[in-house]
C-alpha cells in the first residue's frame, strides 16, 4: 500500500516529523527498497526463452502480492507452474478463487514476453486435477510479437485517487474486449458505497483484518528481507514508523489514531473513482479463473496503453460469511444469474506509482 505525499503531511501533523527526518543525511534518498524492486531491471536479461518469459511473468499483479508462483523447469521446452500453498489468503479467499486469478495472470503475461522471442506457448491447465500442477505449460517456436508487451513495465495496479474527470467514451469502448466498463453516474454510485462498505468489513473483521496486517512490510529493510505482501515504504510513511504513528499494532486497534487515518485515506481513495471494470464468466471453475487472469492482465496492459489507471476492489467478492451481503449485492449488480464475477477495479485516471516489490526469479524455480 502506498500513500500519497497529501495523506502522508496530514498524518504526520503539518510536517513536524517530516522536518525532524528530513534533518537525517539522506533519509529521503535513501529509502527506496532497491533489492526488492531489482527484478524490474533484470526483467528480459535472461539468454534461455523459458527464463526470458518468466522474468516478466513474475511481475504480473497476484492478491496481496503473494506471488503464488512455483516453477518447475527440468522439462526441455516446458513449464510446469504450482501454486505455492504457503501464499494462499485461507481468511479472505478460502476458496484460492483470487490466488487462482493471479496464476492466470502469470500464464498471460509469460506468453506475451514469449513472444517477443518468437515462442507460442500452449497451457495445459491442471492436467492432473488440483492435486497437480497448475499448468504444464509447452514452448514452440512460431509467433508473432504481441503489442501490449511494449506496456509491460509500466503496468501498475493504482492504489490512489483518481482525478475528477471522467473516462472518456472512446477509451472505454477501446476496453469493451476485456472486461464490462461500467461509467454512469448511478451504477458508479452504487459500486462506490458497496466497495467502501466491503473494504469496512474486512477492515472491521479481526481475522481478515490480521491476515492483511501480518502481510504488511514495514519500511525498507523488511521490505527488502520480504518482497511480497503489503508494501508500507517510502520517506513519508518510514517518518510515521519514527514517529510512532504508524505501526502494526495500530492497524489491528480500530480505537487507534493510525488505524482512523488509514480508514479516511481509503475512504477518500475509494470515493474519487469516476468508473469501474468488472470481468465476469458464466461458470466458476479453475479453468474459468485462470481466464479470468489472462483477462484481467490484458485488462491492465490495455489501460496502460490508454493512459488509465486500473486498480482492483475485490472485497465484496471474498467468499467468506461475513462478507455474504455484499457478495450477493455484487453479483446482483454485476453478472447474469448463474455468472461469477472474477474482478472488479476502480478505472480512471491516476498518477504515476512505483513498481511493487518482486521476489527474484531464482526464487521462484524449484529444483525438486
Amino acid at each position: 500500500m502506498k500513500i500519497s505525499r497529501r495523506n502522508a503531511i496530514s498524518l504526520i501533523g503539518g510536517g513536524a516529523v517530516l522536518a525532524a527526518t528530513a534533518a537525517t543525511a539522506g533519509f529521503v534518498t535513501t529509502r527506496t527498497p532497491h533489492s526488492a524492486l531489482k527484478p524490474w531491471k533484470t526483467a528480459g536479461s535472461y539468454s534461455e526463452p523459458r527464463k526470458f518469459a518468466l522474468s516478466y511473468a513474475i511481475l504480473a499483479p497476484n492478491p496481496h502480492n503473494r506471488q503464488p508462483w512455483i516453477v518447475d523447469l527440468r522439462e526441455d521446452g516446458k513449464v510446469i507452474l504450482l501454486r505455492d500453498e504457503q501464499r494462499d489468503l485461507p481468511m479472505t479467499d478460502p476458496h484460492n478463487r483470487q490466488i487462482v486469478i493471479g496464476l492466470g495472470c502469470f500464464l498471460e503475461l509469460m506468453k506475451i514476453a514469449a513472444a517477443q522471442r518468437g515462442f507460442a506457448v500452449d497451457h495445459d491447465l491442471f492436467p492432473q486435477g488440483e492435486s497437480g500442477p497448475v499448468s504444464v505449460s509447452t514452448f514452440r517456436a512460431g509467433a508473432q510479437p504481441d503489442p501490449l508487451f511494449a506496456e509491460v513495465m509500466k503496468r501498475r495496479s493504482c492504489k490512489e485517487a483518481f482525478e475528477d474527470r471522467p473516462v472518456p467514451a472512446g477509451l472505454a469502448n477501446d476496453l469493451a474486449d476485456f472486461a464490462t466498463i461500467i461509467d454512469q453516474p448511478e451504477p458508479v454510485a452504487a459500486l462506490r458505497k458497496l466497495t467502501w462498505d466491503a473494504w469496512m468489513v474486512e477492515a472491521m473483521t479481526p481475522h481478515t483484518m490480521r491476515e492483511s496486517v501480518d502481510l504488511m512490510r514495514f519500511g525498507k529493510a523488511e521490505i527488502n528481507a520480504n518482497p511480497d505482501g503489503i508494501d508500507l515504504g517510502g520517506p513519508f510513511l518510514e517518518a510515521l514508523m519514527l514517529a510512532g504513528q504508524l505501526t502494526r499494532e495500530d492497524q489491528l486497534d480500530p480505537s487507534s489514531n493510525g488505524f482512523r487515518q488509514g480508514v479516511e485515506i481509503y475512504r477518500d481513495m475509494l470515493a474519487a473513482t469516476p468508473a469501474y471494470a468488472v470481468v465476469t464468466s458464466a461458470a466458476n471453475t479453475r479453468a474459468d479463473q485462470i481466464d479470468a487472469g489472462r483477462r484481467w492482465l490484458r485488462l491492465n496492459l490495455m489501460t496502460t496503453r490508454l493512459g488509465l489507471a486500473l486498480h482492483p476492489v475485490s472485497q465484496a467478492l471474498q467468499e467468506y460469511p461475513e462478507m455474504a451481503a455484499h457478495y450477493k449485492s455484487a453479483h446482483d449488480m454485476l453478472a447474469q444469474p448463474g455468472h461469477t464475477v472474477q474482478m472488479l477495479g476502480r478505472l480512471g485516471f491516476g498518477p504515476q506509482v512505483q513498481e511493487t516489490p518482486r521476489w527474484p526469479l531464482e526464487t521462484r524455480i524449484t529444483h525438486g
